[in-house]
């Protein structure tokens, strides 16, 4: 999901997504950590993309206190 999407949803929305988020990348973690994961790159995405929702929140935050 690219931000111009992020952007269109209510920061209600954000935090669901979020939450969806650590959840794929706890599971990614896990399957590592086990021997499962057969492609890393995973990982790596789904932090980004945590990452990603986490600054269009704080961007979200920021326009609503001025």
């Amino acid at each position: 999901m690219n931000a111009d999407e992020l952007r269109a949803k209510t920061p209600d929305q954000l935090r669901e997504e979020l939450a969806n988020m650590k959840k794929e990348s706890f599971n990614l973690r896990f399957q590592q950590a086990t021997g499962q994961l057969e492609n890393t790159v995973q990982i790596r995405k789904a932090r980004r993309a945590a990452a990603r929702v986490k600054t269009i929140l704080n961007e979200k935050a920021a326009a609503a206190a001025e």
